[in-house]
């Protein structure tokens, strides 16, 4: 069964922010700084220059193939199965991450001490059952915890800017090594509008909208990450690699302590929108890659009623409820970039192979500056993040072996 197109350009471009500004701006920013130091908007502007150009390939495959799966599903049509499914596979791995890595910043701002794992369990598991009752109450609910999140950071910036006097630590110095993998950290806030194109398949004139809604998106992210990254830098500076909420710093530092619950309500609402629109993503990539047997053909059930893939948003939904079980944040940012990383570069190759004037909407030079982008950057993250991505990478092609053998 077809899923239903309902998504308008202003419902794509939410669950775009939604993801983007959620998945980093309350996240990533001490790992970041820890390994750029001084360098950090170098690292943020290489980040955004890779990501704008994997943008463009997503949204030119988008526009010519309108289905859920994202670039799982264009690199099956433009390349073939094999780059397919490693693709979707990558994406399912990162962005699961993503959803253990959102959570756990959600928990992180809004729950007690000690509590942290429970609250971020409860909210998983609450978003994931949003999900299984229709995309458009996912599009408003993303729109929501949009319009919260965007308010917090104000007074984060107004903070900056108008509270006390500040003294921030000065950053360590930066190397070239340093930068490029605080790009790579950094590249995990802007891979949320990966969600818009996975999408296709609900998205009103897909191929009008999703481009649209990506570039919007985008555009917008970046204005806000740098306009907080350069508000951290200024009040904490290195002090932020240390502390576990340090946009709740910025505002203490600053002497705006009775702004702390409006930053971490703002951060509170922020993770959830980007688990929201992560969750609704993944499910779908799963439902494109069960459909050709890439995964088990059970999860390609869409539910009759509110046409949704609830089996795959409910098994999802319990391997990230694990893996916040165990994991910590700073790993799960290094894994879920390996793994998207991977994924934008064979959506630069299946856009570069694309032909014909009347697909072509970017020059290849972009895919081409896209896929050396990633390839540079996933080469410098962090050791065990890149190890361990590896071996789950391989076990899916193993995974992806076998069934063919057995199928034959």
């Amino acid at each position: 069964m077809p899923l239903a197109r309902r998504l308008t350009l202003p419902d794509a471009t939410a669950i775009g922010l939604g993801s983007m500004i959620g998945a980093g701006v309350f996240a990533v920013w001490a790992p970041a700084l820890g390994a750029a130091g001084s360098g950090i908007l170098v690292a943020l502007a290489i980040a955004a220059v890779v990501a704008y150009c994997n943008a463009t390939s997503s949204a030119q495959l988008a526009a010519v193939h309108p289905v859920a799966g994202g670039t799982y599903a264009y690199a099956r049509a433009e390349i073939g199965p094999w780059p397919g499914f490693v693709a979707g596979w990558c994406f399912v791995i990162g962005k699961i991450a993503s959803c253990a890595a959102m959570a756990m910043t959600f928990a992180s701002y809004a729950a007690p001490a000690g509590w942290e794992r429970p609250v971020a369990v409860l909210a998983v598991a609450a978003l994931a059952t949003v999900n299984c009752f229709g995309v458009t109450r996912t599009a408003l609910a993303t729109r929501i915890l949009v319009a919260a999140t965007l308010l917090g950071l104000a007074v984060v910036v107004a903070a900056g800017v108008g509270g006390a006097p500040h003294s921030p630590a000065p950053l360590a110095d930066a190397t070239v090594y340093g930068v490029l993998q605080g790009a790579g950290l950094l590249f995990f806030a802007f891979a949320g509008y990966a969600r818009i194109a996975t999408m296709g398949e609900e998205v009103v004139d897909p191929a009008r909208t999703i481009p649209r809604a990506i570039v919007l998106a985008l555009g917008g992210a970046v204005v806000v990450y740098l306009a907080i990254g350069v508000t951290v830098i200024l009040v904490l500076g290195a002090d932020a690699v240390a502390g576990p909420a340090p946009l709740a710093g910025v505002v203490e530092a600053a002497g705006w302590g009775w702004a702390d619950p409006v930053v971490r309500v703002a951060a509170s609402a922020a993770s959830l929108g980007a688990l929201l629109a992560l969750l609704t993503g993944i499910g779908r990539t799963t439902l494109a890659m069960a459909r050709e047997s890439d995964l088990p053909r059970w999860l390609s059930a869409v539910d009759t009623r509110w046409q949704v893939p609830r089996r795959a948003e409910i098994t999802i939904a319990l391997i990230v409820i694990g893996i916040v079980l165990v994991a910590d944040l700073r790993g799960a940012i290094g894994f879920s970039s390996f793994g998207v990383l991977l994924y934008y570069l064979i959506a630069n190759a299946a856009a570069f192979r694309q032909t014909g004037d009347d697909v072509r909407r970017y020059p290849r030079a972009l895919q081409v500056l896209g896929a050396l982008g990633c390839l540079v950057l996933v080469s410098t993250l962090p050791a065990m993040a890149s190890l361990i991505g590896t071996v789950v990478v391989l076990a899916g092609v193993a995974y992806r072996m076998l069934r063919l053998r057995i199928a034959r």
